[in-house]
């Protein structure tokens, strides 16, 4: 059974053994499967050539190295010398984490190539730590934490991962500045796949290039207390909530959202923002088939563009707006599924400066209570009941 805990670091004799292990491992043709799934590349479906360049580039430059597979036994190196030689796949990756330099003030990089599971087990990382997983990591579970997590540091990134497994959160963030997750691939059974803490400080400077999250019964990724977010491409396919979650975030600027079969029976949505989220959030496209809602706003969220939206057969509402402020939806479609909907609640002021250009065919809008200075520019055969 894997280690509970991580070892303090230690380097180890590097005699000929060791080094014709390592040199053996560094010269095969492919990484080892993992003991349930083969690897993934970092490509969604349908990735760019791009995507598989930069899959191809994964463990170049890397200062620490994680080789190996279950069968034959993991090898954790730092700049050529072995740190770590045994049966534990966690404890190579803790070693080689920990075999960087502790006074650096500029990323070191640890690259995983081998493919394995980390068992119940949770991995921290550092200030100053570039931490990718060019085979497959298959995650535990540990309540409360991340499999990958970073809490209270700064300058991380993780710019190639692989994940699978049902851990409570794939990846947990909380009071992190400078913070770039690069081609992320979570195809988990289990938990929230990317969570920012709601209970612990917040975060700045945020950069998520490409998420594809696909299986998990909660959020794809769940944002809280974000100043400073800038978001590429998710892709959420089969999950149980929201696609993209952002709450209390501002400064936000996100490309695409693309869901399907996101929050199926539920009132999440494939793009959601709750819980004071905003201002200054820019959202490029959002689209969205079956599953629950499609745009969601609520809770005295504020400030936002969405520029264009691609919405059909939603099982939910198409759109939700209730009790926001500020909120433009400039363009796009909706075709079938749910109404779209003006609503609020006792508890929070009335929606306020809400405009809406759309083309609504197949289903209704209805706006109940009215707000305050809606402007609606509809098309489409869709009945509408609005002030």
């Amino acid at each position: 059974m894997a280690p509970t805990s991580p070892r303090r670091p230690r380097l180890l004799a590097a005699g000929a053994a060791a080094l014709s292990v390592v040199v053996s491992l560094l010269a095969a043709p492919g990484v080892a499967a993992a003991p349930t799934s083969a690897p993934l590349t970092t490509a969604s479906p349908g990735g760019s050539t791009s995507d598989v360049a930069r899959a191809a580039a994964c463990g170049d430059g890397a200062d620490a190295l994680v080789t190996g597979s279950q069968s034959s036994g993991f090898t954790a190196t730092y700049h050529g010398q072995t740190v770590y030689q045994g049966e534990y796949y966690i404890t190579a990756i803790w070693e080689a984490i920990g075999a960087l330099d502790p006074g650096r003030t500029s990323q070191e990089k640890v690259s995983v190539m081998a493919s394995a599971w980390i068992g119940n087990n949770t991995i921290d990382l550092p200030s100053h730590t570039a931490f990718e997983v060019c085979g497959t990591l298959d995650t535990g579970y540990v309540a409360g934490r991340g499999a990958i997590q970073a809490i209270g540091v700064q300058d991380v990134s993780i710019p190639t991962l692989n994940m699978t497994g049902a851990p409570y959160f794939g990846l947990r963030f909380a009071d992190v500045d400078d913070l770039h997750l690069g081609q992320i691939d979570l195809r988990m059974t289990g938990g929230i796949g990317i969570r920012f803490e709601r209970d612990l400080p917040g975060s700045s400077n945020v950069r998520i290039d490409s998420v594809y999250a696909s299986g998990m019964p909660g959020h794809a990724i769940e944002t809280w207390h974000i100043d400073g977010l800038r978001v590429g491409t998710v892709t959420a396919r089969n999950v149980g909530e929201s696609g993209l979650l952002i709450q209390g975030t501002s400064n936000a600027t996100i490309g695409t959202v693309d869901g399907e079969n996101v929050g199926t029976g539920t009132g999440y949505a494939t793009f959601r923002m709750a819980n004071d989220n905003g201002p200054n959030v820019t959202v490029d496209h959002v689209r969205s088939r079956g599953g629950g809602r499609g745009v969601f706003c609520v809770s005295n969220s504020r400030g936002a563009r969405i520029n264009s939206v691609d919405l059909a057969n939603n099982g939910n509402n198409s759109i939700l707006i209730e009790n926001c402020s500020d909120i433009t939806i400039a363009g796009g479609t909706v075709n079938g599924g749910g109404e779209v909907r003006l609503a609020a609640r006792s508890e929070f002021p009335n929606n306020r400066n809400i405009h809406i250009a759309l083309r609504v065919d197949n289903t209704s809008v209805r706006e109940s209570p009215c707000g305050e200075n809606t402007t609606w520019n509809l098309s489409g055969n869709g009945a509408r009941n609005i002030c």
